[in-house]
Formats: structure tokens, C-alpha cells, sequence
């Protein structure tokens, strides 16, 4: 394995700085200008999603090797490619933890950044694979023609096509279709290693494959169970997850930045830019960091936000989550109307208590008292409070208060950002100082006058998420309210026979359906 990702890291070179040739098995370099691309080689990319959780990374590393493992081209090479951005992959704490432990440096690794795909795609030597997604972002459609395959546990979302091969199945996890397609096709290919690599992440995807999680699958249980027999040493399913999760959580080695950027979402509208971030950590330990008054003006400057809302979880000794709210702005008067907002949500209500942080002039905290309310059911309470905010502004008649508002249906203040929107953190912030604002504790009408922050869509529907958001927050994140939101929950025989009544019931079903046709 190590060999292989040595080959595939000295491959990406030859896009844009040096050209290599396949030949043999190995990888043979001589400098050549950017795009004179020997007509005879192809790249082969094996492409996870843009979360680039731990089930995405694992599935192109093991499906690309098993590729290059068994093919019987040397003119293509296989590449493992994951889909963020280098300076990100620190923030996939468990991923960063796991691939150490197995033994795959970082250094290995191919980050999108890193791998000039449409350079590939306009000299005609890419071709592509799709692994844990099945459709390409908007920003990757150009290259739908050269997507041969794709593997995925979601639902189909793409449409059928002659020159695409498609294995879509809603089992737990994706690296369980890569270890199906693995054991049949080429399990000599195994070793202790690889054998790790598929079966720890499919009991992490799978929460320790316990069926009251509601993720595990028979297949996910049937191929953890062919490699942990296939390879008896591997260690406890219990040990593995354990670590895995405490790493998820282990943020002591990132800096503030990476704190916050670590699990992030983006709202925005007319006046504000504001990220919803998770920490793994109390409130109280985090603002007592050193310097956290600049970190914090630094960090909203150099992603452009003007608010900051932190959404703390940490779990008690029973296992019982405890959940906190910062809320952080330069402005005094956009951190007064986001708390407002905050304090009196009533779908649901969050139940906050205003608690003492470490001193942070810029910055409101609270105890929140219904601990039920993960961020998933936060951000419709604040995507809420700019839709009323941003019609207030634009109807004719101004209104003061967000209760009851006299809305009209006009929306012309919902638009798509262009290039000429962007604004420097200085029209933001200055100097991590007080701006000139109007009576509300906003931006002037001048200051305003210079362009909108964000990205505007006209769908309210679709919310008012920034498209440039950090990497999308995995499935298996406790913030978004995962099934291990209140403790993993315990086998019990009751519980895998209701498994197996509601499946039953669910075939009798289908199957009167089909006779009834």
C-alpha cells in the first residue's frame, strides 16, 4: 500500500510540473513542459465527496489500489484523490488519527488541490470513478462525460448512462460496497492493513454495528465479519470505535482557526456573514485560550463574517450530551439582534441562560438549557431570523421587532452574488474595531451601498447556506444530531427482533403492492 501511494503522489506531477510514464508497475519521471501529456497514459482519478469523512477517504484509497492492483493496463494510473483541500485535512481529526495508526503517512496523500483535474479532462487523459456520492457538484459537472463508474450507499440520484457502471446500495457504508467488490474480485489482494482499513471504518460508519443505531445493514455485518475471519487478529470492534470517536472529539492539537473551521456552516444575507461553528469542548476552557479576543477578529476577518455563533457539546459521565452558545461579533448591534433571535426561538426553544466566560467584550455566551437542540435544529431558528430581517429592510414600511412581522412577498433582495460583491475584511471589521453604523448597530447605509455580503439565492427553500462553506459536516457528526446524540445505544434481543418485524412488515407490504399491480 505504501508503495502504491508513493507511485500515486509522484504521478500528480506530471500535471503542470514534470511527466511520468507507467510502465512495468513503477513509475518512471523526466521533465516535460505542462500539457505535453504522452498520448499512450491515462489517469484514472477515484474520487470521494466533498465531506471527506473517513468512509470517503478509506473508499478511494482501498477501491484505486484494488484497481491498480488487478488491471491489466500500464497505461493508466490509479489515483487516489481526496476531495478537500490539504490545509483541511487536520480537521478530520479521526481520519488524521486512523490512516497514522494504519500506517499512511500524510505525505502520501493526493488532496484535490493538489491534482489539476481539468487540465486531465481537456488533454483527454482523465478518467473518473465515484465513490460514497453519485452525482458531481455543480462546480465538477464538466467532467459527467469521463465518470466510468460509480459506487455509492445513496440514494440514485444520477440518471442512467451506457458508459457508466453503477453500484448503488443503502447499506451503512460505502467502503462496505469497496470490501464486497474487494473479497470477490481479488481477495488476494488482502493484507492485515487493508483488511484494517475496510473493516474499522464500516464499524465506525456503522456506530460499533449496533442494529438500534438504525445504520447497520445484514451486508455491513457480512463482510466486518469475513475480514475479522479472514484476519483473526484484528482488533475489538468495541476498541476501535472507542478510539475512533475520542479522536473525532480530540481537538488539542488545532489551532482557533481550525477549531472553528473544523465543523462549520455559513448563513448569509443582505448585511450578514454569519458561521455556525461546532467546538468539542467546553465554553469555559475555550475562551480562556490565550489571545482569543484576536484569534476570534481574526479568524471573521479572513473568511469575511461579521457574526460567529460556537455551539459547544461535550458528554457528562453518563454519556448525557451538554450544550452551549457563544455568540461573537465586533458589532455590538448584530450580536444584540442575534441573541435576541437566539433567546426567543420557540420551534424549539433552546432554553439559554447567560453564563460568565473568561472576559470577551465582543462576545455573549449561554448555558443551553434544552440540550436536545443540536445544530440541526438551530440553523432554521437563525435562517429564519435573516429572511425576516432582510424583507423588513426592503418593504416600505420599516419594522422594529422581529415578532409578527408585516412581511411583503417582495424578494428582490435575494440575488446571486457576482464577482463584484466581494468585500475585504476591512470594509467588515477595519482593524478588528468598531465601523461607522446606523441607529440598529449595522453597517451605515454608505458602507452598505458598496456591495452585499455572500451568496443570495432566490429559492428560500433552499436556505440562505453559503456555497463556499468549509467541508460539509460528515453524516456521523454529533452536532447535526446523529443516533449517538444520547450515548451509543444498547443491544438488546428486543431490539433486533423489532428490526426484523418492521423489515418483514415492510416486505409483506411491497409485496401485496406488486400483486395489486
Amino acid at each position: 500500500m505504501e508503495h502504491f501511494l508513493q507511485g500515486c503522489k509522484a504521478a500528480v506531477q506530471i500535471v503542470g510540473k514534470a511527466a511520468f510514464h507507467w510502465g512495468k508497475g513503477r513509475y518512471l519521471a523526466r521533465p516535460r513542459a505542462p500539457l505535453n501529456i504522452p498520448e499512450a497514459l491515462d489517469f484514472h482519478v477515484v474520487l470521494g465527496n466533498e465531506a471527506c469523512d473517513l468512509d470517503s477517504m478509506v473508499s478511494a484509497i482501498s477501491l484505486a489500489y484494488y484497481l491498480a492492483k488487478t488491471s491489466t493496463s500500464k497505461n493508466l494510473a490509479y489515483l487516489p484523490v481526496l476531495n478537500i483541500q490539504r490545509e483541511d485535512f487536520p480537521l478530520r481529526t479521526e481520519s488524521t488519527y486512523f490512516l497514522k495508526q494504519n500506517g499512511i503517512p500524510e505525505g502520501h496523500l493526493i488532496f484535490r488541490n493538489e491534482i489539476d483535474l481539468q487540465t486531465l479532462y481537456e488533454s483527454g487523459h482523465l478518467v473518473l470513478t465515484l465513490v460514497d456520492h453519485n452525482v458531481l457538484p455543480r462546480g465538477d459537472s464538466y467532467l459527467e462525460d469521463v465518470v466510468a463508474e460509480v459506487i455509492d450507499h445513496r440514494h440514485l440520484e444520477r440518471p442512467a448512462a451506457l458508459n457508466c457502471k453503477v453500484t448503488s446500495e443503502l447499506v451503512g457504508s460505502c467502503t462496505t460496497l469497496v470490501a464486497e467488490k474487494i473479497i470477490h474480485g481479488a481477495p488476494e489482494i488482502l493484507d492485515l492493513q487493508l483488511a484494517s482499513l475496510l473493516r474499522d471504518t464500516i464499524v465506525l460508519d456503522c456506530i460499533n454495528m449496533a442494529p438500534a443505531a438504525g445504520k447497520v445493514t445484514p451486508k455491513d455485518t457480512e463482510y466486518v465479519t469475513t475480514l475479522e475471519s479472514m484476519f483473526p487478529s484484528l482488533p475489538p470492534r468495541g476498541t476501535v470505535f472507542d478510539s475512533l470517536q475520542k479522536a473525532k472529539f480530540d481537538v488539542s492539537g488545532l489551532t482557533t482557526d481550525q477549531m472553528l473551521r473544523k465543523d462549520l456552516k455559513v448563513l448569509v444575507s443582505r448585511d450578514i456573514s454569519l458561521a455556525i461553528s461546532a467546538l468539542y469542548m467546553k465554553l469555559e476552557d475555550f475562551m480562556q485560550k490565550e489571545d482569543i479576543e484576536s484569534d476570534l477578529c481574526s479568524f471573521c476577518r479572513r473568511h469575511h463574517y461579521n457574526v460567529l455563533v460556537a455551539m459547544a457539546i461535550t458528554f457528562n459521565r453518563e454519556n448525557e450530551p451538554m450544550r452551549q452558545i457563544a455568540v461573537y461579533s465586533q458589532k455590538e448591534g448584530l450580536r444584540r439582534v442575534v441573541c435576541k433571535a437566539l433567546q426567543q426561538a420557540t420551534n424549539p426553544p433552546l432554553d439559554l441562560t447567560a453564563i460568565a466566560c473568561p472576559p470577551c467584550p465582543s462576545t455573549t455566551t449561554y448555558q443551553q438549557g434544552n440540550t436536545a437542540a443540536s445544530r440541526k435544529k438551530v440553523l432554521p431558528i437563525l435562517k429564519d431570523f435573516l429572511r425576516k430581517r432582510d424583507l423588513e429592510e426592503s418593504s416600505p414600511i420599516s419594522m422594529q421587532s422581529l415578532e409578527n412581522p408585516e412581511t411583503s412577498n417582495d424578494f428582490s433582495g435575494f440575488r446571486e452574488r457576482t464577482g463584484d460583491d466581494n468585500l475585504e475584511g476591512g470594509e467588515l471589521f477595519g482593524d478588528c474595531g468598531e465601523q461607522p453604523e446606523g441607529q440598529d448597530g449595522c453597517p451605515g447605509e454608505e458602507q452598505r451601498s458598496k456591495g452585499f455580503i455572500g451568496t443570495y439565492r432566490t429559492q428560500l427553500d433552499d436556505g440562505l447556506e453559503d456555497e463556499r462553506s468549509f467541508p460539509p459536516t460528515p453524516m456521523n457528526s454529533l452536532v447535526e444530531g446523529c443516533p449517538l446524540d444520547r450515548g451509543l445505544p444498547k443491544l438488546t434481543a428486543e431490539a433486533i427482533l423489532e428490526r426484523f418485524s418492521h423489515i418483514t412488515a415492510i416486505d409483506s407490504e411491497s409485496q401485496s403492492g406488486g400483486e395489486k399491480k
